[in-house]
């Protein structure tokens, strides 16, 4: 099971008071640097000199050479003093630590005790009870809000929550008169329980974890064959049943549609990747482990110790007797075959077991060197040797399924972290799909808590998203504290579905509108982006593109002549806000949107067409609330 290894390697010391910000120093900075100027050569892969620098106590080890640190004194440290610009031995070779840089790693060591002691093993600690998800997040963010010193941002008001919670549980903005009925009455509990029982509701879980599960198209082709196969019905069906998440993630993987018809579809994740083991591999880790295993492929994990060379080709190995069926989204297994061998960076051969990262191994006779026995192919392996598409009496992918659905915790984990991060903008763990000891949870007691109560609940998805949208949390507005203490939302773009519905609404148009969806698709961000960073293509696409225009012409005989027809600026600009962004403009908003109306009066259609333009690609519209 994964476990946060830097956290038991602290163990090793009874930390002073002057060491009390060693771990935090080595997590938010000094890790990093060491990751990305010394481990290549000082880690895993490799140990020049005999040293590795990826973890605290290998860096306290030393190397052939001895110590490179000497606990609260950096000037002794040839860890720190090799950094210099004029150090007889310069590390890195050929390149120089900017200031921060060399500041941090001499911070890191001055903050270590002079003289750690081997401490007791500590007694293992028991889990808290809450009475729902709400309060186990209320209770345990607040309480690494007073570990911080930080106080939270202020609360959304009413509409702006209203507005959010309709993103994010239904895809769009909600209609002014929705609005305006939730603000008569604002019940947040009964709204958040009538957006997840109702059709949306699925859509939007079905395009996040389409995305999650398959990620985007390409440009010209965003839908794919995902449509037409039924993966998306199967998503969506999912969603609206509330079907126990374990239990989809085994007919995703299993790929046996034929044996319950509702589940037609379920089959495409594989099919899609067309024999590509590899690709299967490295898709399925981050929804079974939380985490990628990519760099896996050729050698160790370099950096996240816990993951091997064995999972990744084991995973591989899983999938590897299956084949897309000709002519349909079926996706056949062999009984036999299927026996690899994979090759380390030592040239070493070894087995390609189905392991787990759990560390569980999936029993399976090999055949003898030289024997073909059990590699005949006959008829008496399968079910139904006459059936159109043949089971196997063992499915090595169906025993890796119930492996990975049944009795691996680590399930639980990757979606409760992926959910946390699609709701509130970044994972309790982050990125959301590398869940690995590099990545230490910013609050480790809460994704244990939530992640064990979703699996008690049997994998009951929308039980942890309304605990999550209940939450104080999620209610809160911006803040400029560090994100990872969540004293307000996370700044996220609006994904391409939800701006595609939320323009129309906002436009008095219904929301859906397949072609308009799949054009807005090829411009716009993707969902969960680790880094947004706006394109000259999306700059295009709002300011000038044929897409955009046709859709503000398709507003022309109704919002826009309506607003137009008002009998002053002010008045138009007022109904204009309250269209797009569901609030009233302030003072300096009134009065420059004037001056454009009041310049552009003799043609008040196509100014308060250009108003509304301006409004609909404007930055505030473009993210969540």
């Amino acid at each position: 099971m994964l476990r946060r290894v830097f956290v038991s390697s602290l163990l090793l010391f009874t930390l002073s008071a002057v060491a009390a910000d060693a771990p935090a120093l080595w997590s938010g900075k000094v890790r990093r640097i060491l990751d990305e100027n010394c481990v290549k050569c000082h880690g895993v892969l490799e140990q020049k000199a005999g040293l590795e620098l990826d973890t605290p106590e290998m860096v306290l080890k030393g190397g052939e050479e001895g110590a490179v640190v000497t606990p609260g004194k950096p000037e002794q440290s040839a860890l720190f003093t090799s950094l210099d610009k004029g150090a007889e031995t310069h590390m890195p070779p050929k390149k120089q630590l900017s200031d921060a840089d060399r500041a941090a790693v001499k911070e890191w060591i001055a903050a270590l005790p002079a003289a750690p002691v081997a401490a007791a093993a500590p007694k293992p600690k028991q889990a808290r009870q809450f009475a729902s998800g709400e309060e186990a997040i209320n209770t345990l963010i607040a309480e690494g809000w007073a570990r911080a010193g930080v106080k939270p941002a202020a609360p959304l008001g009413e509409a702006a929550w209203c507005r959010r919670v309709y993103l994010d549980l239904a895809g769009r903005i909600p209609t002014q008169a929705e609005l305006a009925a939730f603000l008569a009455a604002p019940q947040r509990d009964a709204l958040i329980d009538k957006l997840l029982s109702s059709p949306e509701y699925a859509v939007r879980m079905r395009e996040l974890w389409d995305t999650f599960l398959m990620g985007r198209l390409p440009r010209g082709n965003p839908d794919g064959r995902r449509k037409g196969s039924g993966w998306w019905t199967f998503l969506e069906k999912a969603f609206k049943d509330n079907r126990p998440w374990n239990e989809v993630v085994y007919d995703v993987l299993c790929a046996r549609p034929e044996n319950a018809p509702d589940r037609k579809g379920a089959s495409w994740f594989l099919f899609e990747r067309k024999n590509d083991f590899q690709k299967i591999a490295e898709a399925v880790a981050p929804v079974v482990y939380g985490t990628k295993i990519d760099c896996a492929q050729c050698h160790d994990h370099p950096l996240a110790r816990e993951i091997k060379q064995a999972h990744y080709w084991g995973l591989v190995s899983a999938f590897n007797r299956s084949k897309n069926v000709d002519a349909s989204t079926a996706v056949a297994e062999s009984a036999v075959g299927g026996f690899m061998n994979f090759t380390n960076l030592k040239k070493e051969s070894q087995p390609a077991v189905v392991t787990l990262l759990t560390g569980r191994t999936l029993p399976e006779v090999w055949p003898n060197a030289g024997s073909d026995t059990q590699e005949k192919d006959n008829p008496d392996l399968y079910e139904d040797p006459k059936a159109p598409v043949r089971v196997p009496k063992y499915s090595r992918r169906e025993a890796f399924a119930e492996a990975a659905t049944q009795d691996n915790p680590l399930l639980a984990r990757a979606f409760v972290n992926r959910m946390w991060a699609a709701l509130t903008g970044r994972g309790i763990v982050n990125p959301p799909d590398e869940i690995n000891e590099r990545n230490t949870p910013s609050h480790p007691e809460l994704l244990d808590w939530l992640a064990q109560d979703f699996a008690s609940h049997r994998y009951d998805t929308r039980r942890v998203v309304r605990e999550i949208v209940r939450s104080r949390v999620y209610a809160l507005g911006a803040s400029d504290a560090a994100p990872e203490l969540f004293t307000g939302m996370v700044e996220r773009p609006l994904s391409a579905e939800q701006l595609a519905r939320s323009w129309r609404i906002a436009l008095g148009l219904p929301p859906a509108d397949d072609e308009f969806r799949r054009q807005v698709i090829t411009a716009m961000p993707d969902v969960l982006p680790k880094e947004y960073n706006a394109t000259f293509q999306q700059a295009q696409f709002l300011s000038g593109s044929p897409t955009m225009t046709a859709l503000l012409q398709a507003a022309q005989g109704g919002v826009i002549t309506r607003l137009a027809a008002l009998p002053d600026a002010a008045s138009r600009i007022r109904e204009a806000f309250q269209a797009v962004y569901g609030r009233t403009p302030d003072a300096d908003e009134i009065a420059q949107a004037a001056a454009f109306l009041n310049a552009n009066a003799a043609h008040p259609a196509e100014a308060t067409r250009d108003l509304l333009w301006a409004l609909l690609t404007s930055a505030e519209f473009l993210a969540m609330p």
